[in-house]
């Protein structure tokens, strides 16, 4: 009996959206944050991932093979960790033979769909098909998706499947743009339901069930960019408890190009149906056994990576192996920073003006769980990391009715700024005024904040829970819970609250470069609200009962780091002359090791031409390279400053302050396994990706983006898919990559039956550290680091001697 292909069996729904689920979310422009592209597949060890991926789409998670061999070259790849990690892989390859297998080892080509198959034989003066239907694709979404009218102009924005049918059925403009008489007709054939649709597509193409999952998503990693803000909306409704997932109906419109071309030339060529037919054959046999080939074929790169890997962790053991820092004396100044790899510079160069000034490091929303929301004013956003959904409202006690009108003609405009034509209609739109006003920032640029932030300069807050303002006794219950998770054992006179946010003008990516805790926006409100409530009376009377003893003459004060020029930005009650000196001393130190990555020209300039030089590429509408954000992160470090105090650290760890001794309990460790150290896990996968394959995973050239949909994304230029990730610029300085490719080293200084016990009560935890996504150590005072791993503690082999400077030379040649 024949199966009725109208409807999906249960293991072909089941295979179907087990595919849906592998695709991670993007977030919008206007609140960019790092996320791991694979975090859906975390659930398989990471060498099976980049293979699957490898295989299905063409998608490299390791650098090409002349990358590690320069590394090798320039020593930067040690022959000690070479030999490490050949051992580990038991393939039993000499280190001479695992050399030659990056000088001979080729390319495995990726599966091919229908569309691929087509193109080898396409016409060269025509479009190429599977090119042409991403771009078909992504144009539509970019008109559904859009927070405008769509397209059809109804007041609901219908379903995307059937909206997508509905424009496909009436475009004949398809024949005409592809050269293909009548292909607009075999788009009336497709069914109104989206699964009906992939039942017919899976009967038609021959696909068994065991392949269905493999195939469906290679379909979908052929439209990720828009598969992830499908994500992302999937994403957003779990939080709010509004479930949606529109991932399907995506992948339904990606196969209804396929069926339509495979009976498009089944009836117009017949002769030439017949190869396509024997060749979709032989394609579609290859697709089950194809991810073991790459993963074999890949095995000797990463051995490379992960050795790559080990030469940076003993290095760093080396230096954590030191005996820690220590200083008697009193403290005048406490500065707490975000763990952000860029406050590790700061923070280095502000304690060495004094052994009186404590830095602490903790996560950027500083445990505010906040959306900013400016009183009469239709704008709002969450100031948070991504994985929470915002559970108080921050609002101002006082009302600026002013201030909310001109808020909202600044978001408007600065809306209409950044759409595709914004160079011209703007202009025309506003009339030959505003011309001054472009050539005004052209010439005589000045900082252009988010006029979100313009509101936020307010001493007096409210705090609000469904609606209600919170009490005293709440408000110091949230302080209370804030100061523990931070550390405090004491209070200086003068505690700094820094949050952080960077300064680019004319940059479709400025909130990637923001803090990631604060849902890429700056922490300025975080820190502002924090300040106030931590000096507010009432607040701390209350404190007191709870047992926490604020001195009275303490005074918490909220700064802003701004990381492009290193200044730091004191708000309300401004600290005294001697605590001001020391920023202004720190910023000169900050800014003279950043300069020569950011142009080697910077690095002669003296102080103040220094200065005046990065201001002036913070303002510069032509700069593409601000600033290098996180590149080249590579550790996160929870342990008490005093370990680390002192040591050059590259501003290339995330520091939190973390004193087990004080966690009786182990929350705070618990919440850092898995709050912040899951963000650094996305933060360097996101760089990672970016740079491995910036075709499937980055965003390609700034120069070229183009806001979609307002801040749903970049296309590069007009067309192909949206584009997620980070662009070029933000890797690569035009000569070298600025981020050296490597998984997260993440050390821990608390007790290893609470780490273990940690990550055994939570699957993700486990998953991130027994499929290698990441690498978890314990740090001791001592300096013994152990590695754990499939629920095993590993002893780390205590660094050798350092190298003679001939045997470095002879490797670097």
């Amino acid at each position: 009996m024949a199966r009725d292909i109208r409807t999906l069996t249960q293991p072909q729904l089941s295979a179907i959206q087990t595919a849906c689920q592998k695709l991670a979310p993007s977030w919008p422009l206007d609140q960019m944050i790092a996320v791991s592209p694979y975090w859906p597949m975390r659930n398989e060890p990471i060498e099976q991932v980049s293979a699957r991926l490898s295989a299905l789409g063409g998608i490299s998670m390791l650098m090409p093979a002349s990358d590690y061999l320069d590394w090798y070259r320039r020593g930067l790849i040690t022959e000690q960790a070479l030999q490490t990690a050949l051992a580990e892989s038991g393939l039993g390859l000499s280190l001479g033979e695992l050399v030659q297998t990056l000088e001979r080892t080729p390319e495995q080509a990726p599966w091919q769909p229908l569309s691929a198959l087509l193109d080898e034989h396409r016409a060269r003066h025509k479009m190429a098909w599977r090119d042409e239907i991403i771009h078909q694709i992504s144009q539509f979404c970019a008109a559904h998706f859009q927070q405008t009218q769509p397209m059809l102009h109804s007041h609901t924005q219908p379903d995307l499947y059937a909206h997508w049918l509905a424009v496909s059925q009436r475009d004949r403009g398809l024949s005409i743009v592809l050269d293909e008489p009548d292909l607009h007709r075999y788009f009336a054939q497709l069914p109104d339901d989206p699964q009906t649709l992939i039942a017919q597509a899976l009967d038609t193409f021959g696909i068994e069930d065991e392949q269905i999952e493999l195939y469906a998503h290679a379909m979908l990693l052929d439209i990720s960019g828009w598969g992830a803000w499908v994500a992302y909306l999937r994403w957003q409704g779990e939080l709010s408890n509004a479930p949606q997932d529109q991932t399907l109906a995506l992948l339904a419109i990606r196969m209804a190009w396929e069926l339509v071309l495979w009976r498009y030339q089944k009836a117009q060529f017949p002769g030439f149906f017949a190869t396509l037919a024997h060749a979709w054959k032989q394609s579609i046999a290859r697709l089950t056994d194809l991810p073991a080939q790459h993963q074999t074929q890949q095995k000797p790169l990463w051995i490379w990576a992960r050795a790559a890997e080990l030469s940076y962790q003993q290095q760093l053991h080396g230096v954590l192996s030191r005996p820690a820092n220590l200083s008697a004396q009193a403290i005048q100044c406490q500065v707490a920073f975000c763990i952000d790899v860029r406050s590790e510079i700061y923070r280095r160069a502000l304690e060495a003006q004094s052994d009186a000034i404590q830095t602490m490091g903790f996560a950027g929303f500083f445990g505010l769980p906040i959306s900013y929301q400016p009183q009469l004013a239709d704008v709002s956003r969450p100031q948070c990391p991504g994985l929470l959904m915002p559970s108080l409202v921050a609002s101002h006690a006082q009302t600026d009715k002013h201030g909310a009108a001109a808020l909202n003609a600044g978001a408007r405009w600065q809306a209409f700024s950044k759409s595709a034509t914004a160079s011209f209609s703007m202009v025309e739109s506003a009339g030959w005024i505003d011309t001054f006003k472009l050539l005004k920032k052209a010439f005589f640029a000045s900082e252009q904040g988010h006029p979100v932030d313009k509101l936020s300069n307010s001493q007096s807050w409210s705090l609000k829970q469904n609606g209600e303002e919170l009490s005293a006794q709440q408000k110091a219950g949230l302080a209370a819970g804030v100061l523990h998770a931070m550390g405090f054992e004491h209070f200086a006179p003068t505690v700094l609250l820094v949050g952080h946010g960077s300064q680019s003008t004319n940059n479709l990516q400025e909130a990637g470069l923001g803090c990631g805790a604060c849902g890429g926006q700056s922490g300025e409100v975080n820190v502002k609200v924090l300040a106030w409530l931590l000096n507010d009376k009432a607040v701390r009377a209350a404190l007191s009962e709870l047992g926490v003893e604020i001195p009275e003459q303490t005074r918490f004060v909220a700064a802003l780091h701004n990381t492009t020029t290193d200044h730091i930005r004191c708000y309300g009650e401004k600290p005294d002359a001697q605590i001001e000196s020391w920023l202004l001393r720190a910023t000169a130190v900050a800014q003279k090791e950043r300069a020569a990555k950011l142009d080697a020209q910077l690095a002669d300039f003296d102080r103040e031409a220094l200065d005046q030089a990065l201001i002036a590429r913070s303002l510069d509408w032509s700069q593409t390279r601000p600033e290098w954000g996180l590149a080249n992160n590579a550790a996160f470090i929870v342990a008490p400053r005093d370990w680390t105090r002192g040591v050059d650290l590259q501003g290339r760890s995330f520091l939190h302050d973390y004193q087990w001794q004080h966690d009786t309990d182990f929350k705070v460790l618990e919440t850092i396994m898995t709050a912040p150290m899951l963000v650094t896990h996305w933060i360097n996968m996101q760089y990672n990706a970016s740079t491995t394959d910036n075709l499937h995973f980055g965003s390609g050239n700034k120069v070229l983006h183009n806001a979609v949909g307002g801040n749903i994304g970049v296309f590069e230029g007009n067309g192909g898919d949206l584009r997620t990730g980070l662009a070029m610029q933000s890797l690569h300085n035009g000569h070298d990559w600025m981020h050296q490719v490597q998984r997260l080293s993440v050390y821990l200084a608390a007790p290893k039956s609470a780490i273990k016990d940690i990550a055994s009560r939570h699957e993700v935890v486990q998953q991130l550290i027994d499929n290698e996504w990441l690498y978890v150590f314990q740090w001791q005072p001592s300096g013994e680091i152990s590695r754990f791993y499939q629920q095993r503690w590993w002893p780390v082999p205590a660094p050798s001697d350092r190298q003679s400077e001939e045997q470095k030379i002879v490797q670097c040649l």
